[in-house]
Order: structure tokens, then C-alpha cells, then sequence
């Protein structure tokens, strides 16, 4: 039986993995092409894989779609979890393709090495997503990454630095994201002083995970002997990595918020911008603002920049808006819904992941609590006070 094509995208935390994964499985699903998902998130709370399920093209019911989340899906656990997945994938059907987001924390080389000697699928491509801003805000256009590497290599130590040079190192297509934000020159710049370190692929800007699936498929497969040294070299600091434990790896860590409360956006606003610094890698999730109490909303944040995005409506939010035409039936039925729902307000809730230097993160955490509001302020809110809300109220829509 022919082996089935395998497509990874990896890179660091925010660097828009998710956006690319819907765009190329919208892609596939418009082309007629079988395609089967593994999503791996090292948080609990599986905040991508509910975004790919909402696409509706992939799910677990489908056995198509497999989330793996708690565990990176580089690490001995992890590896083993993504043979269980690939297994009940190919068990269930024949896919024209299988592709696979890794959590930002992912190394590539046990990836790649477990990958290289699997029978039934083969890698085709390695995708290492970058985040342009991130690396022209915190390294300097991208010139400080390579010293810092090379710095870190010196010492014999390991840091963010280590990851980030070496997920660009393993790939065989580079991709640049979020240049939409940054002055062609600028992007430009940063493409020049991180492609030293993997000077024979391709460097792509891709904003909005524009990229077309069609040319993916047309490369040439992953060549596994580039990178041969590349592994012998590091497989021993890497399989030293991976029998951390997570209490030893103080590298990155991850925590979750969760709380029925809506965050107050004045409160929320002022703590996003005072807190947003290298330490805080990544944070996202779902959660509500009173004045908005209709719209579930997912907060994305890499680094010192977020995205709000519109994903849903809560259904104990349409229910409380008399111009909601509903049907007698309907609202009968939504009601039902949520009354199997024990939250305090519904369905409505606020789900965040925080990602991040376990020294930088809980002082954020902190503030992040003192965002929802009181018990006093949800009185007042009940009884129809409005709060200040200095975020964004247009929506715009993607094509």
C-alpha cells in the first residue's frame, strides 16, 4: 500500500500554526482531497483543536481528527501518543493526507527521526512557521537570534534561543507570518539574518496562512540526509530534554484561567499592556465582555501583540435578546441547551491558557484574576450599568 504524505507545520508559540492548518485543510476539503488531523497543544485546555473542529471538515467523530493536549508531542510521551494517533488515523481509512500541528514547544528532531523510519506515511513536508514581529521587536530585526545561539551553544546551556534556531534549522520550507504588519523592507531584513541557518530552503512570507496546499504537494519530499549531522549532533541534549520532568524543565510552562465572570474590558485593556514582554509567550483562549455578552470571543496573543477574534454566539446570550427571531420552538430548544450547561451564566465562560517563563507568568496570572468582575460589578451590570470597553467594536471578516 502507498505510503501516505505527511505535512508538519511547527514553529514557536503565536507564530500562527492554526491559521495555516484551517487554510490548507479548507483548501483540501474545496479540492475533494481526504485529509486526516492531528493537533497537539500543551495545555489541558484544547483551545486549537476546537477551532479546527469548528471548521467541520475534520472530527474525532469522523476519525479523522485527533487533538493530543497536556504533552508536547516531541517528548517520549508525546511520541508515543502521536504512534497511538497515526494508528487509529490509518485504521479508520485512507487519508490523501495527514496533516500535523505541533504545540509551540515542539522540537523537530524526534519528529523527524521518528517519522524517517515509519512504514505507512511519509514526510513530505516540514513547515517551520516564524513569527516576523515577534522577531523584529524582541531580537533585534532577527540579527540578535544567530549570536544568541551561538552564545548559548558557547555555554554549553539551553534556552528559547536553542528552539527557535533549530525548528528554522530541521525545516525544509520556511515561512515568515504576520508580515502583513511589517514594511516590506522590514520583513525583507529579518529574512536575511535568520537564513544562514538553513541557507538551502525557501523563505516565504505568508500572511494569513495564504498558502497555497497546491504547491506544497508539488516540492520534493523531506531529504532526511540534510539533516543526518544535524541530529547525530543534537539527539543526546534532546533525549536529555525529553526525560525532564515537567518541574525540571523550567523552560516553559503553561497555566490555565478559567471562571464563569466576564473580564471588565477596561481592567483587561490596562493589563494587556502592562504585562505583554518576552516572558509572556503566548496566551489564548475564550471568554466575554459585558456589553458583548452575545459574543464568544477567542483572545490570541503572541508576545507583545493579540488578536480578538469573533467565533460564536453564546447561547444564553441570544436568549437574552428579545430581538433575537427565534421561533417559539427554537428558543424552547436553545433554552434546554444551556440549562444542561452549570454555569453560573449559562454557557457563557472565560477559558484562557497562558504560556510562558515559569518566573514572568504569575504575576500576569494575577492581574488576569483581578480582570473579572466583582460580585458589586455584576450587580450593577445585572441592573443595566455599562463599563468602559476601549477594545476594538468593528468586525471585519476574511475572505
Amino acid at each position: 500500500m502507498k505510503p501516505i504524505p505527511v505535512i508538519i507545520l511547527n514553529g514557536f508559540l503565536g507564530a500562527g500554526k492554526t491559521t495555516l492548518l484551517k487554510s490548507l485543510l479548507v483548501q483540501a476539503h474545496k479540492s475533494q482531497m481526504s485529509v486526516s488531523v492531528i493537533v497537539n497543544d500543551m495545555s489541558e485546555l484544547d483551545v486549537d483543536g476546537v477551532l479546527v473542529a469548528n471548521t467541520e471538515i475534520v472530527s474525532s467523530a469522523h476519525n479523522n481528527f485527533v487533538s493530543i493536549t497536556a504533552d508536547s508531542i516531541s517528548s517520549l510521551s508525546g511520541i508515543e501518543k502521536l504512534h497511538n494517533a497515526l494508528n487509529h488515523l490509518l485504521e479508520h481509512g485512507q487519508p490523501e493526507l495527514i496533516l500535523i500541528e505541533t504545540s509551540g514547544s515542539s522540537h523537530p528532531l524526534p519528529l523527524v527521526k521518528y517519522l524517517r523510519d515509519h512504514r505507512r506515511v511519509y514526510l513530505k513536508a516540514f513547515l517551520s512557521l516564524v513569527d516576523t514581529v515577534m522577531l523584529n521587536d524582541d531580537y533585534g530585526g532577527g540579527t540578535k537570534l544567530i549570536p544568541l545561539f551561538q552564545e548559548q551553544l558557547r555555554n554549553g546551556s539551553r534556552s528559547v534561543e536553542n528552539l527557535l534556531a533549530e525548528q528554522i534549522m530541521f525545516c525544509n520550507n520556511l515561512l515568515l507570518t504576520k508580515n502583513d504588519r511589517l514594511p516590506f523592507y522590514v520583513v525583507a531584513d529579518v529574512a536575511k539574518a535568520i537564513h544562514p541557518l538553513n541557507p538551502h530552503v525557501t523563505v516565504t512570507a505568508v500572511p494569513w496562512g495564504n498558502l497555497q496546499l497546491d504547491e506544497l504537494l508539488a516540492m520534493p519530499d523531506y531529504d532526511f540526509h540534510r539533516v543526518a549531522l544535524l541530529i547525530d549532533e543534537l539527539q543526546e541534549v534532546i533525549r536529555t530534554e525529553q526525560t525532564e520532568t515537567p518541574t525540571e524543565n523550567k523552560k516553559i510552562v503553561w497555566r490555565v484561567v478559567e471562571d464563569d465572570r466576564p473580564f471588565h474590558p477596561q481592567r483587561l485593556w490596562e493589563t494587556y499592556h502592562r504585562f505583554m514582554g518576552m516572558g509572556v509567550y503566548r496566551s489564548k483562549g475564550f471568554f466575554w465582555l459585558p456589553g458583548r455578552d452575545d459574543l464568544a470571543l477567542l483572545w490570541n496573543q503572541a508576545a507583545g501583540s493579540i488578536t480578538l477574534e469573533f467565533i460564536s454566539y453564546w447561547k444564553a446570550g441570544v436568549l437574552e435578546h428579545a430581538d433575537n427571531k427565534l421561533t417559539r420552538e427554537e428558543r424552547s430548544a436553545l433554552r434546554q441547551q444551556v440549562e444542561k450547561v452549570s454555569g453560573r451564566f449559562g454557557d457563557r465562560h472565560c477559558r484562557l491558557t497562558v504560556i510562558g517563563e515559569a518566573s514572568e507568568i504569575d504575576d500576569f496570572l494575577l492581574a488576569l484574576q483581578l480582570c473579572f468582575l466583582t460580585e458589586d460589578e455584576i450587580t450593577g451590570w445585572q441592573n443595566g450599568a455599562t463599563f468602559p470597553d476601549p477594545w476594538p467594536q468593528k468586525v471585519s471578516r476574511l475572505a
